[in-house]
């Protein structure tokens, strides 16, 4: 129940008679390989590999499953590598499997999710955002577009970095008088997903606001919208890129894009695994923020570009 691993290599750019030895580093997140998002984190961690001269194996269960992503990493652990790289969809469910591979002395970085719990699992750094601090300000920028009632639609709920956001946007909403509801939708089934939303929108038609944590949950929900003919009456906006929300960014039907610059969550902690244990260097803080930013029609051109070379 594995998605195929990745094997990424490069040279050392050092002296060329006295190469340092290869390092071997094991990425394992939650993401599938299918999901425009972690397909861009993937890129960053290749990109990484092969500048600083690193192999890297990247590994994900087929879907979001945290028995088999401790399984993993206790796989990986049990390898040997030099460094490992997690994310931290649930603190308490990975506990255990981060505890033996910290006691076993391999370095590890948390991306992505995780971020309020990665100090006490003994990580080194984490790369990523506060996914509340995100979900907050989405929903400050919903409230000052004029949304009052909005649904987050949650596609991995039990994900804690997807229920924190919609945990900080409702608060966002709460705060500036409005409010927000969660709407559970379904990964693996967009139509199912678009029925949800469709329904939702039929017994309330006060809901002038649509959240989405991701590009695989922003689909459904713009189909829904364009089925019921909505796309002016409710402002929808989401999590992160994909060539599609860019488009519809540009094109008015999504308002923004919440952009946690996932490219960089693949790059940097192959980069800093590798100086510290080649050059000891150590990051004197705990968190590196790589969001959250936001992407609307004033920015869209720019990095439509980029999405399409797979870096955004």
């Amino acid at each position: 129940m594995l998605v195929a691993v990745l094997l990424v290599s490069g040279c050392s750019g050092g002296d060329e008679a006295s190469p340092a030895p290869e390092l071997r580093f094991v990425f394992v997140t939650h993401g599938q390989a299918s999901d425009p998002f972690w397909s861009v984190v993937q890129n960053g961690a290749m990109a990484a590999a092969r500048q600083v001269g690193v192999r890297v194996e990247y590994q994900a269960p087929d879907s979001f499953d945290l028995v088999t992503m401790a399984q993993l990493i206790d796989a990986a652990v049990a390898s040997g590598p030099d460094g490992l790289i997690v994310s931290i969809p649930d603190g308490a469910a990975l506990a255990s499997s981060l505890e033996t591979a910290v006691t076993a002395g391999i370095p590890v970085i948390s991306i992505n999710s995780g971020g309020d719990v990665a100090e006490e699992l003994g990580m080194l750094v984490h790369v990523g955002q506060s996914e509340y601090e995100a979900g907050y300000a989405g929903g400050l920028r919903m409230a000052a577009a004029g949304v009052r009632k909005a649904l987050c639609i949650n596609q991995e709920v039990g994900n804690l970095a997807l229920d924190s956001r919609c945990a900080g946007f409702a608060d966002a909403l709460t705060a500036a008088g409005g409010g927000s509801t969660l709407l559970a939708t379904e990964l693996a089934d967009p139509t199912e997903s678009q029925q949800r939303i469709q329904a939702a929108l039929r017994a309330d038609p006060a809901i002038d606001g649509l959240l989405t944590l991701g590009p695989t949950g922003v689909l459904p929900a713009l189909w829904a919208l364009q089925d019921m003919d909505l796309t002016a009456a409710v402002r929808l906006a989401t999590f992160d890129m994909s060539p599609e929300i860019l488009q519809a960014i540009e094109e008015g039907m999504i308002l923004f894009a919440l952009d946690q610059q996932q490219y960089m969550q693949g790059y940097l902690p192959v980069v800093l695994l590798a100086l510290r244990i080649r050059n000891e260097n150590v990051l004197a803080n705990r968190t590196v923020r790589t969001g959250p930013g936001f992407v609307t029609r004033e920015n869209v051109v720019r990095l439509q570009e980029l999405t399409r070379q797979g870096t955004r």
